[in-house]
């Protein structure tokens, strides 16, 4: 069956590499924080390896900054997170949650530390912009919240490096693991963070001036070229495989941070308040209900993802739902994220998945399977150039 086609329009925005990844043969866009994002170029397989064996290049732009500054900046954002942020420095990224009063989950997001009272949050898909304008308006702080005028790249894949050396110089190679650095790029105003969404190495470039998107694009392209550069769009094998949760897929609102596994970033003894405190202490203290798993599914490979939340059962009675899953060329084996009671949550519980082709075995393990890459290998041209 043909899928059906996305139309264009003025109320939704386009970004500032759109024409750039239609010439470079972008076949399909989803509409993403209300803004069009590339979701294929060639085939999920096919994009994969060229991320997890090369460097590819994503029109991330859809991902809206939530510019916050002022004099109580730093006193907002701890507002906002369970997170103890008291040692993010200037330079510095933070991978954070953000809370409602009962402890749900509004967002989770990357934060930048740009400057000492200029901080951007890069959430998932979602209107974080106006939940911390609400917030900020009877908070009493002196803050501004707004959306920037910011669009992300991400140069990801193990040859990444390779290309970001070749923009800008030896010095993003000493750049550490979740830290940023402002640069300008023949004239194109930049941040640039060793942080992404692919479980490979890579870095985020973003951009500051929407009037250089198609020269920036093109720049990157052009570096990338001898290290075999391909476009893609954000691969769900590679984030499933390496635990990279997904925003209304993975998690939602109704979710808190200990139910997805995100128990370290919740510090309850610190003196600072923020949303939902009292609500996950009490949670803490009750025990949670529901757990994020990893499961296996047994049979023939999947074709492609769930495009609905596959109902997970127990002798017959529905349970939970599998949040997301495809298959692994690499593991060669059906993988996912489910949602499920505590009590069938234990490594190697047997559960039933209802898939599109009938009722399938599944059995809960050991998640994520493919350890996040971090540390730069030294750098070896002539193998990058050659395979």
């Amino acid at each position: 069956m043909t899928p059906p086609a996305i139309s264009f329009g003025p109320r939704v925005r386009k970004s500032p590499y759109f024409d750039a990844t239609l010439r470079y043969g972008a076949k399909a866009f989803t509409v993403y924080n209300h803004t069009y994002m590339p979701t294929s170029y060639t085939s999920p397989v096919e994009e994969y390896w060229s991320l997890v064996k090369g460097v590819t290049l994503w029109d991330v732009a859809c991902q809206r900054q939530v510019e916050i500054s002022g004099p109580d900046a730093f006193r907002f954002i701890q507002y906002l997170t369970p997170r103890d942020m008291s040692r993010c420095e200037v330079g510095q990224c933070q991978y954070m949650v953000l809370t409602n009063q009962d402890g749900g989950i509004v967002n989770d997001a990357v934060l930048l530390r740009v400057r000492e009272d200029q901080f951007w949050l890069s959430p998932g898909d979602g209107d974080v912009v106006m939940w911390a304008s609400g917030v900020a308006v009877n908070s009493g702080m002196d803050v501004q919240v707004f959306d920037p005028e910011v669009s992300p790249l991400q140069l990801q894949g193990p040859k990444s490096p390779y290309v970001a050396r070749d923009l800008f110089g030896e010095w993003v190679l000493e750049l550490r693991y979740y830290r940023l650095a402002e640069t300008v790029l023949d004239g194109i105003p930049l941040v640039v963070s060793r942080t992404g969404w692919s479980g490979e190495l890579g870095y985020e470039i973003y951009l500051r001036d929407s009037r250089y998107g198609l020269k920036l694009w093109e720049k990157i392209m052009a570096v990338g070229k001898p290290y075999g550069i391909t476009p893609a769009a954000p691969n769900t094998i590679r984030s499933i495989e390496g635990g990279l949760l997904s925003y209304v897929s993975d998690i939602a609102l109704t979710d808190n941070p200990f139910v997805i596994g995100m128990d370290k970033f919740v510090n309850l003894d610190q003196d600072d308040d923020f949303i939902g405190k009292a609500a996950l202490a009490r949670i803490k203290a009750e025990g949670v209900k529901r757990r994020l798993v990893g499961i296996e599914i047994d049979g023939a490979p999947l074709v492609g993802s769930n495009e609905e939340f596959w109902p997970v059962s127990d002798k017959n009675q529905r349970i939970g739902h599998v949040t997301r899953c495809v298959h692994s060329p690499r593991l060669e084996k059906n993988i996912g994220w489910a949602n499920v009671p505590i009590e069938h949550s234990t490594i190697g519980t047997k559960l039933s998945v209802t898939t599109t082709d009938g009722e399938r075995p599944a059995t809960v393990c050991v998640a994520p399977w493919v350890k996040a890459e971090i540390a730069i290998p030294p750098l070896d041209d002539q193998e990058a150039r050659t395979k």
